[in-house]
């Protein structure tokens, strides 16, 4: 006898409407220009300075501004006598998890983790020898003001306490380190015991080389051999280069955690991130 599988169950209908309204939103090929010129804009721009980029009229620029406002891709704001249009860094990830539930591709088989790792880039565990250059990093990584929400790095003795023995490592590029990653219990429950919070950091200099791909690879591989099943992370909206990495590793978006935080006086969004074991 043949078993079928049973029916996927169907998205429900709210969902699909709001899905809907954001699709439609980009039916029109001015749109979809106006919002990559905005993403893609250091800071926004101002409807004027959209509509002489796209070549249209304000009034019809302004029309285009107003539907990507109601679909939440764009935020609009009065500057003087200017309306300045930005993006909503959370709509970077949330239309690609939109396609990929609609397409059905969310539960699909993940990477395990990033297969073109350099080979110029060296692995190894931290010793404590390493702390003067993973606190330098660190610092690097608090100066972007989109990595963590700390504002000061704290003391290697704390940093030591917290992070997971066996679970430490540095990246290093012809003798120097140059990244760090980390995993860090998320509670003292036994419940809990197998899942982990991740941190990875890449040296100012060293960003763009793979170090990362080489760092999340280390991080994924050990924790699925020592039985660790799930890592999780939250990464700013904004950063778009992690968010990137930490998918090529296998980490599915959960997520996005509204004004989940302040850093400078400002609220943030984050995105919850994580991974089961392969």
């Amino acid at each position: 006898m043949t078993t079928l599988a049973a029916p996927a169950a169907l998205l429900p209908a709210d969902s699909a409407a709001d899905y809907a309204e954001c699709f439609a939103a980009l039916s029109d090929p001015t749109r979809v220009r106006l919002l990559h010129a905005v993403a893609t804009s250091n800071g926004g721009l101002t409807v004027g300075e959209l509509a002489e980029q796209l070549g249209v009229s304000q009034s019809t620029c302004s029309h285009h501004v107003r539907k990507l406002a109601a679909a939440r891709f764009v935020h609009v704001s009065k500057v003087g006598t200017s309306t300045r249009v930005t993006v909503n860094e959370a709509c970077c990830t949330g239309l690609p998890h939109m396609a990929d539930v609609v397409m059905g591709s969310v539960g699909a088989t993940r990477p395990c983790c990033p297969d073109d790792v350099p080979a110029d880039v060296t692995v190894r565990a931290l010793d404590d020898a390493d702390w003067p250059a993973v606190r330098r990093i660190y610092r690097e990584g608090i100066d972007t003001g989109i990595a963590t929400f700390e504002t000061s790095v704290p003391p290697s003795t704390r940093l030591a306490a917290k992070w997971l023995p066996g679970h430490r490592w540095v990246a290093e590029i012809d003798g120097a380190v140059v990244g760090w990653t980390s995993v860090a219990p998320v509670s003292t429950r036994d419940c809990y015991r197998g899942v982990g919070e991740t941190s990875v950091y890449v040296a100012d200099g060293a960003r763009g080389r793979g170090v990362g791909k080489a760092l999340l690879r280390r991080q994924v591989t050990a924790a699925d051999a020592d039985g660790l099943w799930t890592l999780q992370t939250s990464v700013f909206t904004e950063n778009r280069a992690s968010l990137s990495l930490h998918h090529q590793a296998g980490y599915r978006t959960v997520g996005v955690r509204e004004r989940i935080a302040q850093r400078d006086g400002g609220w943030h969004d984050t995105v919850l991130l994580e991974r089961r074991a392969s």
